[in-house]
Order: C-alpha cells, then structure tokens, then sequence
C-alpha cells in the first residue's frame, strides 16, 4: 500500500495555494503598485519630471537624503556595539536591553515623536533652556534627526544579534588566545562574519529612514521646502489635490523599496552561495 507522506500535498492543493497566494499579491500589492504608476505618469512624462524636479520636492529630497546619512551611520555603530554586548558579555540587565531594542517596534512612531515634542518642544522638559540659549530641535533638522533614530535603531541590531549568536564566541576567543586586542578580534573576526547581516541590517534602517512617517510627521512641524521629508511632501500634494504631483514623488518611495528587496535577495544568495562552498 502505498503512503503518501503527511506534509506531501495534492496537485491540486499546491495549485490552489499558489493561486491563491499570486492572487492576494496582485490584488495587494501589484495592481496598486501599478496604479500609482500610471497616475504619476498620466500627463506624460515631462509632468513627471517636473512633479519630482520642482523647488519644494528637490528640497524633501535633500532633507531625506541627510537625515537618512546622518541617522543610519549612528545606527549601525549602535548595532554592532549592542549586538557585541549582548552576544559576547554576559551582565545584569541583558534582557531589559534587549526589551530597549524592541521598544520601537512596539511603541507607534506617533507616540515617540509626541515624546521628542514632551522633551524639547516650547513647553517641553527642557524647552525653555532651548528657547533661551536659540537651540532648535523640533520643527527643525535635529528633532527629524532624532525621531528618526529612535524609530529605526533595532534594524542593524536585531539582524546582528542571532548572527554573532550563532557563530558564538569561541573565535574570538581563539583570537584573544593568540594575541590579539579586543578591537582586532573585532576588526578582523566578527566583522567579516557578520558582514552579510549587517548589509542586510543596513538596507532595511536605510529604507525604513527613507519612508518614516508617523514620528517625523510629529517633529517636523510641516514647514514646506524646509523640514518636510519626501514621505511628508507626498501628503501635503495629496491634501492639496495634487495627485498626480504626490503620486509622481511617490515613485521615489516605490523604487527605494524595489532596490531594498533585489539587495536583500542578492544578499540572501550570496550568503547562501558562501553556505554551499563552506
């Protein structure tokens, strides 16, 4: 008699999955994708790139770019300081660490920039101190700065930690063993080891500095050519029933996030390819 295995489905059923799954994905994901598409490029072309060219989008692009060189290089020396710490030194307190670098996947970014606004805004913890001494960091590049920091912070750290985790922490040891400093089994052990997920980590904070919106929606204060990010100029378009201009800028976003998954799937075959040779 023959058995088929437990997990072993039926054409039929592995059909209907995949089907099914293709069929959310388009009414999900590519059909809106395409319509965004097709709105920003329906007067033709040279709206499009008067759309994505003029004073005010220029600007939300330049402010975006900044913070996103500003926020993610603080972010991947956090990363790999916290993943160290974490995955080489046992201490009191690792766990309420770990639960810090979560905070911002279960805080909404609308409360942590509310929290920046509490700490510095004009009526804030230390707002007055800021108002005497002329230091702006809401409604100005430092406030942006910050939320967006706070907001992106766990994404180098979380793809480090279960990589040194799983390497453990013998070849470091090994290193220290034959002489060399701390800094150098760093240097010349982990990073290499950990060079794809921390690439990997490095995509995801920069995509997701790029598209925040929530918590720099709070601090920025919405000045127009000033401190509005791209994801904030696509709003302010959209309100004034420009959509053909906001869906325009909104490609941008679109053809971040298209790059952000062929790096991730190049990433992801390289360290597969690494495996298969190792």
């Amino acid at each position: 008699m023959n058995h088929r295995p437990a997990l072993a489905e039926t054409p039929l059923a592995r059909y209907a999955l995949i089907g099914g799954a293709l069929t959310f994905l388009t009414v999900f994901l590519f059909i809106p994708l395409g319509l965004v598409f097709v709105t920003a490029f329906k007067d033709g072309v040279d709206v499009y790139l008067a759309s994505i060219t003029e004073p005010d989008a220029l600007a939300a692009i330049q402010l975006t770019l900044i913070v996103t060189l500003i926020a993610v290089p603080l972010n991947i020396v956090f990363g790999l300081a916290a993943a160290w710490a974490v995955t080489k030194h046992d201490f009191r307190g690792k766990g309420i660490l770990l639960a810090v670098i979560d905070l911002p996947f279960a805080v909404s970014p609308v409360i942590s920039g509310m929290v920046f606004i509490l700490l510095f805004g004009a009526s804030g913890v230390i707002g007055p101190f800021l108002a005497d001494n002329d230091i702006k960091i809401v409604f100005a590049l430092p406030g942006i700065v910050l939320a967006t920091i706070f907001v992106t912070f766990p994404y180098v750290a979380r793809e480090l930690i279960p990589a040194m985790e799983a390497r453990g922490r013998e070849p470091e040891l090994a290193a220290l063993t034959l002489g060399a400093t701390g800094m150098q089994a760093f240097r010349l052990v982990t990073l290499p080891n950990v060079r794809w997920a921390l690439m990997h980590g490095i995509i995801l904070c920069t995509a997701r500095a790029i598209g925040e919106f929530g918590a720099v929606s709070v601090v920025s204060g919405h000045i127009r050519g000033e401190t509005n990010t791209v994801p904030l100029h696509i709003e302010i378009l959209y309100n004034e029933y420009q959509f053909t201009a906001a869906f325009a800028v909104a490609t941008l976003l679109v053809f971040v996030a298209i790059l952000t998954l062929a790096l991730k799937s190049f990433i992801a075959w390289r360290e597969s390819q690494r495996k298969v040779v190792a």
